[in-house]
């Protein structure tokens, strides 16, 4: 077979594909079948089955493929430069879809977008990072914003800038958010500790801290699980002395 032959034949082939996602959406390929015209976006004229049996048998599963960064994705045979883009360019167009489909949105009523958001966006992730969700007094999401990255305690987080970029968006609630790379959903002595801190800024700046959510092996709210209760309670006593006083 030449080349020419060889080429109509991939074309052919993603054309199948095409038509089976058209017809069934993306549960009628497999996890190969995605990468394979994913990969083809950047190398149209070249056959990527290969390829994409590749990268799942080094990463072990497509959510691990596209968090793979790109120097790791280039060490895999017959990934190259346009292959490695394409794969982190629909993983980012993923994150911005998933960011702009919650703003303006009423967190109480949008949840679970909020957690698809926030696992996307930090779900794979070697160091923790924290973002920060601006509300506004009926609750709506203004905006997100990630405000630290590396080792997250009160020593490397500057509360005053989270509060002052509240105030830029004239944020009536804040919700936390920050990662485990361990996968561990366990809250920390510094997240507890940290979250205790913001809590008492954000009261005196009559700004609501509503929850800090974890991201791991799943998600863990400090809300549902009543440890925002408990740190609120604390909170208010500590405030109640200091007025008292």
């Amino acid at each position: 077979m030449d080349k020419q032959d060889w080429q109509k034949k991939g074309t052919g082939h993603r054309g199948r594909l095409r038509d089976r996602f058209l017809e069934s959406g993306i549960a009628g390929l497999s996890d190969v079948e995605i990468l394979e015209l994913l990969l083809s976006f950047g190398t149209p004229r070249s056959d990527c089955k290969e390829p994409a049996r590749n990268l799942l048998k080094q990463y072990g599963s497509f959510s691990k493929v596209l968090d793979a960064p790109d120097q790791s994705l280039l060490k895999i045979k017959g990934i190259g430069p346009k292959n490695s883009f394409a794969l982190q360019f629909i993983q980012a167009v993923a994150r911005h879809y998933l960011k702009d489909r919650i703003r303006g949105k009423r967190y109480l009523h949008s949840s679970k977008e909020v957690a698809d958001y926030l696992i996307h966006s930090m779900r794979g992730l070697k160091i923790e990072v924290l973002t920060v969700l601006f509300l506004d007094s009926s609750h709506a999401i203004i905006d997100s914003e990630i405000v630290a990255e590396g080792t997250l305690n009160v020593n490397t987080i500057y509360p005053r800038e989270i509060i002052k970029r509240a105030m830029d968006y004239h944020s009536a609630a804040l919700i936390l958010a920050h990662n485990h790379p361990s996968g561990s959903l366990s809250p920390s002595k510094q997240d507890i500790k940290l979250t205790k801190t913001l809590f008492l800024l954000c009261t005196c700046m009559q700004i609501q801290l509503l929850d800090h959510i974890i991201i791991g092996d799943g998600t863990y709210s400090f809300a549902d699980d009543g440890l925002m209760g408990s740190i609120r309670e604390k909170c208010q006593n500590t405030l109640s002395l200091l007025t008292s006083s």
